[in-house]
């Protein structure tokens, strides 16, 4: 089963909506939905999520006004798009306004999670492709394939837990405050609260420290925020 990746759903069809929902859920996605492109720009604005299926004929906003805009928000969300059949123009401009990938309507629920699936895994890889392998403690780091061991079994990171252990190893050693992380992982307004970013640092502990309650490596900074240590 999957991890819990977020993705952002905007279609308007609610059997299509239902019928994507659940097999996303499923596969251990989280799942959020906007029927109309205005409320489904805002919702990526305000916590961007880990990719987003987007339908190009939304009403409102369609979808092409909504990728042209994160796209000059610069918010680096892969994006899939739905297309008609038969709509070769639409797709198209889709890709060339920053569209990661399509699916034509009608699909294959296998097509749609193989494609959500790709997607995902070269968004969390091809960010970190130059990087050497990193090490500390009993943990080895691939940043190129995106996989992690402790000794020499497999961890299992979600999406986000992967770029926040990224983003602390850059620091090599270096506290990073909590408004950096989460501007760094999330993209969060520097409003947004910590929680999340607390929540994942624990996880992040169970996985990874010996003991996650008297952690060695993956240290809080008082008032400030966290740090790597190898």
């Amino acid at each position: 089963m999957r991890t819990n990746a977020r993705i952002l759903v905007i279609e308007d069809n609610p059997n299509l909506v239902y019928g994507l929902r659940i097999n996303l859920e499923v596969e251990g996605y989280e799942v959020d939905v906007a029927a109309d492109g205005a409320r489904g720009l805002a919702k990526a604005r305000q916590c961007p999520p880990d990719l987003l299926v987007l339908d190009l004929l939304v009403p409102g906003l369609d979808g092409l006004a909504v990728l042209k805009a994160l796209r000059s928000d610069d918010l680096p969300i892969p994006v899939l798009i739905l297309t008609a059949l038969g709509d070769e123009s639409q797709k198209v401009q889709g890709l060339k306004l920053g569209a990661d990938d399509y699916v034509t309507k009608p699909f294959s629920v296998n097509e749609l999670l193989a494609r959500i699936e790709a997607l995902l895994r070269r968004t969390r890889t091809t960010a970190f492709q130059n990087l050497p392998e990193q090490r500390f403690g009993r943990v080895r780091v691939d940043p190129r394939s995106g996989d992690v061991w402790r000794d020499d079994d497999p961890v299992a990171l979600t999406p986000k837990e992967f770029e926040l252990l990224m983003a602390l190893l850059r620091r090599n050693g270096a506290a990073g405050t909590r408004r950096e992380l989460l501007r760094e992982v999330w993209k969060y307004p520097i409003s947004n609260s910590s929680r999340t970013l607390d929540t994942h640092i624990a996880e992040l502990r169970r996985k990874l420290e010996d003991d996650p309650t008297s952690p060695r490596h993956i240290l809080t900074v008082r008032k400030r925020g966290y740090r790597l240590v190898p």
